[in-house]
């Protein structure tokens, strides 16, 4: 008679990479999002783009949580679509694991500011949160003074600086309120994490 003895046998789970940063895939699923509800407005009846803000409304209040998703046809969402990748690529490498709160607090801080200062119009588009991204990414360039800010603050500086006049009112069907808001939320929000440290 033979005896059987259990061997313990140790089963590995393949190694995950830490989830400390949201990857891209997080970017692309913000941009198909906005291109989803531009489908929907296009193709079902119904006015979405009737839920942006209201300045100074009650009922424009959602809008401040609804407008980055909600555009005024394809060239407006293509052009957004566009900056928002290449500066919330960005903020995506330099936040990590803070990318979705960031984006969060430029999201309400920047349609808040615009509800408090806009036209009487129904303010529409993902501008805010860029001009936001756009200001965030200076102002940590700016005060926190590491080199790696730095460089990507000149860099940023050199492709969007343009961005800059986007705060003038020059067009009226442009929401400079948007843009202005946006871009006070984003420098504000980066220097108060520059202060913060990484």
């Amino acid at each position: 008679m033979v005896a059987s003895r259990e061997v313990p046998v140790e089963v590995m789970s393949p190694e995950r990479p830490p989830l400390d940063r949201p990857g891209c895939g997080l970017l692309l699923t913000m941009v198909a999002a906005a291109w989803a509800v531009e489908l929907f407005d296009f193709f079902l009846p119904g006015d979405l783009d009737s839920w942006g803000i209201r300045p100074r409304q009650l009922s424009g209040l959602p809008g401040v949580l609804l407008s980055p998703w909600l555009h005024g046809g394809w060239g407006h969402l293509i052009a957004n679509t566009l900056t928002f990748l290449g500066l919330g690529f960005v903020v995506l490498l330099a936040e990590g694991r803070r990318f979705i709160n960031t984006t969060l607090i430029l999201v309400v801080v920047s349609g808040l500011g615009t509800w408090l200062i806009g036209r009487n119009a129904i303010h529409i588009g993902a501008s805010g949160l860029i001009y936001g991204y756009f200001g965030y990414i200076m102002g940590r360039a700016i005060w926190e003074r590491r080199p790696a800010w730095i460089v990507i603050g000149m860099v940023v500086g050199v492709i969007y600086g343009g961005m800059i006049w986007g705060i003038l009112p020059t067009r009226s069907f442009v929401s400079w309120e948007a843009h202005l808001a946006g871009l006070v939320a984003g420098v504000w929000l980066g220097r108060a994490h520059a202060a913060e440290g990484p």
